[in-house]
């Protein structure tokens, strides 16, 4: 579902990919954030060699607000619970700030630690 709003000029649509672009390049730009990680649909859009930004993160967008899920892997040496409340943070800031939806929640998984020291093979991009 896509954001829909009046105003005096005409329609505003706001797409559901604008939210989850959005969400996931706040939740990129958190220190300690290794990278987004994709779930199941993420993984298949990759074996058929379909890259996509928002890979990691779920949004759930009715008329006025939203629910989000960001499924991050932290790097190792963070605080995982400060990190994943700092990407909490800076999703619901972003995202309200951006869109002008209220953000109900933000829902932030972890899947996994990694050290950046550890080559990044070609199935964790």
């Amino acid at each position: 579902m896509e954001v829909f709003c009046m105003s005096e000029l005409g329609n505003i649509r706001i797409a559901d990919e604008v939210i989850k672009t959005i969400a996931a390049k706040a939740a990129s730009e958190v220190e300690g954030v290794y990278k987004l990680a994709g779930g199941v649909v993420d993984e298949v859009s990759k074996m058929l060699g379909k890259k996509r930004l928002t890979n990691g993160v779920k949004v759930e967008v009715g008329e006025k607000e939203c629910s989000i899920e960001v499924y991050i892997v932290v790097e190792y040496g963070y605080k995982i619970p400060v990190v994943a409340q700092a990407v909490q943070e800076a999703v619901l800031k972003t995202v309200s700030d951006l869109s002008g939806l209220k953000v109900v929640e933000v829902n932030v998984y972890v899947q996994n630690v990694m050290d950046r020291e550890e080559p990044i093979l070609e199935e964790d991009l």
